[in-house]
């Protein structure tokens, strides 16, 4: 399993996501609305809650347990299938390599004056509203989901790969999934997704403070303000109305001496989140690639620190 990973994580950065590909998560996405569609249809208003847990339960169980059919599946057809099988589980779960091509297109956007094209392509990458940003807005919200989105898209995948393989793995996909679908605290989901937001928090838990560490680790090896970055993680970490997301973004704005935060809209609502360390600067042109090759650096870390426990368990847990 250590290999596989080192080829999947090698296969992300080569190839991201093509479009054309089937990709699990599209699968997991498409469940989610079907379940959706029925609970509403099922399920009176004051039941909507419960129809969350049920439809959160059973899409976190359809991912798991399809993952573990493909592995077995796999197996039944000999040893290179089931090497193929499970190295395209893993590579479905990184995401590093389209991370960085949607931040950096927003970017390029950006540098050529074209602040209403870069608005739009950053509507693709986050869930706020984007029309009334600024260009340092459109930049602190590029720094802010690269933060983020290192624990989401890599970080936690390969913390659950670690802990149970890639059935594991893909049941923490399956719930991150459905907090980005359905986990918002609006009047169509507050019932609904209650459940799953909850979910969500408890399984990023650990690999988002993990995530705001590595990037200390990346600020310290790169020659960063590493004890900035620690100090801003652990003053303002805790700050943000997220248990999670403020972590690492708060060890990010320290690492690169950088204001992040601040009241953003959502649906058109205003989400009062504090600012993170308010003594920074306002991003810049050459803060997005401070923040990506943070990001990447931390990622190395993280698959430098997952790859040994890989390579001895795999066999001793059935993976």
């Amino acid at each position: 399993m250590a290999v596989l990973t080192l080829l999947a994580f090698l296969a992300d950065w080569l190839l991201g996501d093509p479009p054309s590909w089937p990709h699990p998560v599209r699968l997991i996405g498409r469940l989610i609305a079907r379940g959706e569609s029925w609970a509403r249809a099922l399920a009176g208003p004051d039941s909507l809650q419960a129809a969350g847990v049920v439809l959160a339960l059973m899409v976190t169980a359809s991912a798991m347990g399809g993952a573990a059919l493909v592995l077995h599946l796999g197996a039944r057809a000999g040893a290179l299938v089931h090497g193929l099988a499970a190295l395209y589980l893993v590579y479905s779960l990184i995401c590093l390599r389209d991370l960085y091509q949607q931040t950096w297109r927003v970017e390029k956007a950006l540098r050529r004056g074209l602040l209403s094209e870069a608005r739009a392509g950053l509507a693709l990458v986050v869930g706020r509203d984007t029309a009334g940003l600024s260009e340092a807005g459109v930049r602190r919200a590029l720094v802010e989901t690269l933060a983020e989105n290192l624990s989401d898209g890599l970080v936690a995948p390969l913390f659950y790969l670690a802990l149970g393989g890639p059935v594991l793995a893909w049941g923490f996909k399956a719930v991150n999934t459905l907090d980005s679908m359905i986990g918002y605290k609006n009047e169509r989901y507050l019932h609904l997704g209650r459940f799953a937001a909850r979910l969500d928090d408890a399984a990023g838990f650990l690999p988002a403070r993990l995530s705001a560490w590595l990037l200390i680790a990346a600020a310290r090896t790169s020659g960063r303000p590493w004890r900035a970055a620690r100090e801003v993680y652990r003053r303002d970490g805790y700050l943000h109305p997220s248990p999670n997301a403020g972590r690492p973004e708060a060890a990010m704005a320290g690492a690169l001496g950088l204001r992040l935060g601040g009241p953003s809209a959502y649906g058109g609502r205003i989400s009062a989140k504090p600012v993170l360390n308010p003594e920074g600067g306002e991003p810049g042109p050459e803060h997005l690639d401070a923040a990506e090759s943070l990001v990447i650096r931390a990622a190395l870390l993280m698959l430098a620190a997952v790859l040994p426990v890989l390579a001895f368990f795999t066999g001793r847990w059935g993976w």
